[in-house]
């Protein structure tokens, strides 16, 4: 098969690259991706020694580029990662997410009909469901939650998943949609929550947090998620969403104190800051669904996910000091 994963050159859809280079080693994987400054070639630098590995740049809402690619690559499978992901940056320029992530969703689906596809699947997020009290702890996200946006990233993303489903319904695409809690583990680009705090804490530099800290998010080691993903394209059902989480609730403060105990840093570097605009307070998911009907389940403890996460970092310096030195 012919497998394209758009992103593909980002932190989960790097990942994903390298867990289906070694699951499907039959397959052929091409990794479509604008390289925006989220994108980077020098995640994909093993990938590409794999002769069935290709790379190409473009950019999904270029329906031109697009429909070169469909017709040159005929994928069986698109795997679409490609989005503007970090909220703070949607805040402050919301129209690039809404060009990225909707339109660019709605040029791949145009993509699909009018080529044909075995499988459409569609990476989103938890927080189209948007946030949950800090006090109730016996809730829960699930496929069922009405979708409750907060920021303009996750409307953009869920404007994105009701149009995915629209394009099945109504044009009988084969799409599949998969939403997950926070992921972390290698390739995570430095502005994100764990890999800032890594970095900047290896750098004795202050550790930002926003407000008190008590932000709750269920954290998912980045390769349980690749593994959920490429269930959901063997046996997952046409039409369903999957709710993809982690079980592992965590304060912001406490991940960023276990950190700063990690690197043998002190909690001093700790800094409060002004708190996000519409702050989710809490997400968490119910991946009840998806171990049931495919008998997935998260591998991975956060002790141990972090420990291997942490390490990554000390062992890929350039990595992340290349991407901080563009600025």
């Amino acid at each position: 098969m012919n497998i394209v994963v758009t992103g593909g050159a980002g932190f989960i859809g790097g990942n994903f690259v390298y867990y289906m280079l070694g699951a499907r080693p039959e397959d052929k994987i091409i990794c479509y991706d604008k390289l925006t400054y989220a994108g980077n070639l020098a995640t994909l630098e093993d990938a590409q020694k794999h002769e069935n590995f290709k790379f190409i740049k473009g950019d999904i809402a270029d329906r031109q580029a697009v429909y070169k690619m469909f017709e040159e690559e005929k994928p069986d499978v698109i795997v679409n990662f490609a989005a503007e992901s970090h909220v703070d940056r949607s805040i402050e320029n919301p129209e690039i997410f809404l060009q990225t992530n909707i339109i660019g969703t709605s040029v791949l689906l145009d993509a699909c009909r009018k080529y044909g596809i075995q499988r459409y699947h569609q990476v989103s997020t938890d927080e189209v469901y948007g946030d949950l009290p800090l006090d109730r702890p016996d809730l829960f996200f699930t496929e069922e939650t009405p979708l409750h946006t907060s920021s303009p990233y996750s409307s953009s993303k869920a404007g994105a998943d009701l149009l995915v489903m629209a394009y099945g319904r109504t044009y009988g695409v084969p799409v599949t949609i998969s939403r997950c809690s926070n992921n972390y583990g290698p390739y995570h680009f430095p502005e994100k929550l764990i890999p800032l705090m890594i970095v900047n804490a290896l750098a004795d530099k202050p550790l930002p947090i926003y407000g008190e800290g008590k932000n709750v998010r269920d954290w998912l080691y980045v390769e349980d998620h690749c593994k959920a993903i490429e269930l959901i394209l063997r046996k997952g059902i046409v039409g369903e969403v999957y709710n993809v989480g982690g079980h592992n609730e965590k304060k912001n403060i406490d991940i960023v104190k276990l950190i700063c105990q990690a690197l043998g840093k002190p909690e001093s570097l700790i800094t409060h800051v002004a708190d996000r605009k519409g702050h989710d307070m809490r997400y968490a998911i119910d991946p009840t669904k998806i171990h049931n009907e495919l008998g997935w389940l998260p591998e991975t403890k956060f002790e141990d996910g972090i420990k291997k996460t942490i390490q990554w970092y000390l062992d890929n310096k350039k990595w992340w000091q290349d991407i901080l030195a563009r600025g």
